[in-house]
């Protein structure tokens, strides 16, 4: 079948997203399907594509604007910051560990490959320095690991992607430079050159985009994702044009001092660039892997197999083994982090990319590098990926169970709710858009996750397959039951609560009911105004005893959006255990209710909660006693 570029493009880009979501289901890395459907899809299965429609340049072009995108968006998540303040084994594993991993994969093509050319032994060596964060986090979600653990984990995946892209960006420039300069002094010199225009155009290019997006009415609303996109691909075409081989170091750049210098840009920006970098995920994928010939993989043999288990067996252990000397890592917690180190999207193109280059300057073993990278890919895939939970499992480094409290919404209501069910700090997780509210959360000793609770990369650091429950506390309903029913559906939370106001209060509560979630507190409540409240001490929590009326307690008044709501019960406690209360719940003989009360309208709220059979929770005889004492 002969297809058309057009074709070749529309077809691929669709392959990839139907094996997005098949592994979304699955809960499987979604690079195992596409490398699959890559070869499948290929030249040398079924030919539905070959990239080679696409032209050499086309090819090119395409993956190396794919990669400039990618590598931004890494960049917009690229926290300085946080990698300043990141633990020793974090702060280790992207400067030492990538050294030890470049270097030990380095020698380790070296002598099983048989390369002399020590260049194409280091540079196979920098294109497998990256973990691949679009596997961890898959991994991480399907295997419940301790929470410090999976902190090193996830972060080593996070950082290192875009250090490990300049790394081996940098090796090619020094690859493919003019063999005729001689001396790795000549060539070191102008590898110097490139790195320094590019990281200085990075900034400025990132300083000018930063400045733009902050002028007022510069940039009309919903117009601010196409510019950061069109700048980031500018740079890197004017970098390309004027001096080859610096546009990657340039975006990469960029993108960090956009996400360092504008929070909230960077937020806003990376929900529409993390939905495009997924796309071009897939489409890559498939494309890179289709262009792959499986006679150069199995053209591999023993050699290939052999520098693949030492860089998973010997210089995996071995940089994990160096960055956690003297941590509070247990021994078994490095072992795991010895043994899973899967590779991702980054190498795959940065490789093809660089196996293009070679061709091109004549070096025969530019198609070895390709095959042997996309072969560490599929084995630290399937074998590290795949043996990931019988592993922890074994090591008894796996999390104890559902433990963790996550709450929607870091304000004054949220913390008076965690504060009267009298769960231990460490077990409460709080996330919120606001990096104000975020703050006030920390100051009390919380932990906290910033971001948008309803975007991908945001829930993956809330852990919630460690989650007992999770709780929507917003004066948003929508955001509150979407965020309630997502955690239940896509983590399996056993309870979910949301809060629910007044206004459109009926249809928010049936949603949240055919979620089988639960409407938090007593009923329908304005959020707002608690948070109001609480944070100008007009409320205060009781305790208030259910004693069974002797008579039908009266039916609850209408809900009306005027009505002075004078208290709010938090929390119900029976036989020593302290649940969110929920509009469902039905109150036992001896049940402890957690009330917060409006104080200027408290004796409205407890001739109201009398009336439903709650009162003070000392009992009368007691109560007399005490007083007659």
């Amino acid at each position: 079948m002969h297809a058309s570029p057009s074709f070749t493009f529309a077809l691929a880009l669709g392959i990839g997203v139907a094996c997005q979501l098949v592994a979304r289901h699955l809960r499987i890395p979604s690079i195992v399907l596409l490398l699959a459907a890559g070869v499948l899809v290929g030249p040398d299965f079924w030919g539905w594509i070959d990239p080679q429609v696409l032209g050499r340049d086309g090819l090119f072009g395409l993956v190396s604007l794919a990669v400039a995108i990618i590598l931004f968006e890494g960049g917009l998540n690229l926290d300085l910051s946080a990698l300043r303040r990141a633990a020793t084994p974090v702060r280790r594993l992207v400067t030492l560990g990538a050294a030890v991993t470049g270097l030990g994969g380095a020698v380790a093509a070296h002598f099983f490959m048989g390369w002399g050319d020590l260049r194409l032994a280091l540079l196979f060596g920098t294109l497998v320095i990256v973990t691949g964060p679009t596997v961890i986090r898959p991994l991480l979600r399907n295997v419940p690991l301790r929470p410090r653990l999976a902190t090193v984990l996830e972060a080593e995946g996070l950082l290192i992607d875009p250090v490990g892209a300049i790394v081996a960006g940098v090796a090619l420039q020094l690859v493919v430079l003019d063999p005729e300069l001689g001396h790795l002094t000549s060539g070191a010199a102008d590898l110097a050159a490139r790195t320094a225009f590019g990281a200085a155009a990075g900034l400025i290019f990132g300083l000018m985009l930063v400045g733009l997006l902050r002028i007022p009415r510069a940039v009309p609303e919903g117009l601010e994702n196409l510019v950061a996109l069109g700048g980031a691909l500018v740079a890197f075409e004017v970098c390309e044009a004027l001096l080859s081989e610096s546009g990657i170091l340039a975006v990469t750049v960029a993108g960090v001092v956009v996400g360092n210098m504008e929070r909230r840009i960077a937020r806003e920006l990376g929900e529409f660039q993390e939905h495009l970098t997924v796309g071009l995920i897939g489409l890559l994928f498939v494309l890179l892997a289709a262009d792959v010939r499986m006679a150069d993989v199995l053209g591999l043999g023993m050699p290939g197999l052999l520098t693949v288990a030492a860089l998973t067996l010997v210089v995996r252990p071995l940089n994990v083994w160096l960055c956690t000397l003297g941590s509070d890592l247990s021994w078994r917690e490095r072992a795991f982090l010895g043994w899973v180190g899967p590779r991702g999207v980054v190498a795959a193109a940065i490789a093809s990319l660089a196996a293009g280059f070679l061709e091109e300057m004549g070096f025969a073993d530019a198609a070895s590098i390709r095959a042997l990278v996309f072969l560490t890919i599929a084995v630290t895939v399937i074998l590290q990926g795949g043996t990931a939970p019988l592993v922890a499992r074994m090591l008894g480094v796996r999390a104890p169970g559902r433990e963790a409290l996550v709450v929607l919404g870091a304000e004054e209501l949220a913390f008076a709710f965690v504060e009267a069910l009298g769960t231990e700090k460490e077990n409460v997780l709080f996330t919120d858009s606001n990096p104000l509210h975020c703050r006030a959360a920390e100051t009390r000793g919380f932990r906290v996750v910033w971001g948008n609770a309803l975007e991908e990369r945001t829930v993956a650091r809330m852990r919630l397959e460690r989650a007992r429950a999770v709780v929507g506390l917003t004066p948003n309903n929508e955001v509150n039951h979407h965020f309630a029913g997502e955690a239940m559906a896509e983590y399996g939370v056993p309870a979910s609560y949301a809060a629910i106001g007044r206004e459109s209060s009926e249809v928010a509560t049936r949603i949240v009911h055919k979620q089988e979630g639960r409407v938090l507190f007593d009923g329908p409540k304005d959020v707002e105004r608690w948070n109001v409240r609480f944070r100008h001490g007009d409320a205060q929590i009781v305790e208030l005893e259910y004693l069974k009326p002797s008579n039908e307690p009266p039916a609850a008044a209408p809900i009306r959006p005027g009505d002075p709501d004078p208290y709010l019960i938090l929390g119900m406690k029976r036989a020593d255990r302290v649940e969110p209360m929920f509009e469902e719940w039905v109150a036992a003989e001896g049940d402890i209710a957690l009330v917060a009360l409006y104080v200027p309208e408290r004796a409205a709220a407890l001739e109201r909660l009398s009336a439903r059979g709650f009162w003070p929770a000392l009992p009368r005889e007691e109560d007399e006693e005490t007083n007659s004492g």
